[in-house]
């Protein structure tokens, strides 16, 4: 799936869908990285308010939040969202969403139009992300939609777990700490990680990333809970 994300739901089997008078909140739109292959619980403001998130054109569109009846159109619908979803989460450095918590945030809701996108409209997303292989309901291990139900919690995957693993491990190599033990808050919360798409990752996540790498002998992972250490190869 391209990550562009195209200005308007319109697609050649269904009218162009007109835009709101309300003035669009962005101009451009930063795509989410490739998903070949996430810690901030998802009730917390996102964190990276200095730069805020541009919107696209889209999200100024009311119909961009009902469901579309034509096929294609809709098709196209959930893509944008799930575009929007993962750019929007990879801006905020957010790797897990509540369904529930997530429908009266900017996210779901723009408040400069009054237009929010329904309970089930948005679970049909987080779906279709599901089945695109870019989300995952929390509990949902064998990936069948089984999550923790409506208000559930999900994971984004802009970034996917084994994508995760080698950025981890790309950076200890580039700092030279091989036959190191480092400790899981030196990994996500240390200043030294401050530049890394990793840091601030959820810890369910990050031991979801080391187990990938310790299956592939890379790394060995020490202690319990709180107090574990993990050493690279």
């Amino acid at each position: 799936m391209s990550t562009n994300y195209p200005p308007s739901l319109s697609s050649s089997q269904a009218p162009t869908l007109t835009p709101s008078t309300a003035p669009s909140t962005a101009s451009t739109y930063p795509n989410p990285s490739p998903l070949s292959s996430s810690h901030i619980p998802p009730t917390k403001t996102p964190t990276n308010t200095s730069n805020p998130f541009l919107f696209p054109s889209s999200y100024s569109f009311p119909p961009f939040f009902t469901r579309q009846p034509n096929t294609s159109t809709h098709h196209a619908q959930l893509q944008k969202w799930s575009s929007l979803i993962q750019a929007y989460c990879r801006h905020h450095r957010l790797f897990k969403l509540s369904l529930t918590d997530s429908l009266d945030s900017e996210l779901f809701y723009n408040k400069r139009i009054g237009k929010r996108l329904g309970r089930e409209d948005a679970r049909e997303v987080v779906e279709f992300m599901r089945r695109e292989g870019r989300a995952e309901w929390v509990g949902d291990e064998k990936g069948k939609g089984r999550g923790s139900g409506e208000g559930g919690e999900f994971w984004v995957w802009w970034r996917n777990v084994e994508e995760w693993a080698g950025l981890i491990a790309d950076w200890v190599d580039e700092t030279a700490q091989k036959n190191t033990v480092l400790t899981l808050y030196e990994l996500t919360e240390s200043e030294a990680t401050l530049s890394q798409e990793f840091h601030g990752m959820d810890p369910e996540l990050l031991q979801k990333a080391l187990s990938v790498l310790v299956k592939r002998g890379k790394a060995q992972v020490f202690g319990q809970e709180d107090q574990q250490g993990v050493k690279f190869f």
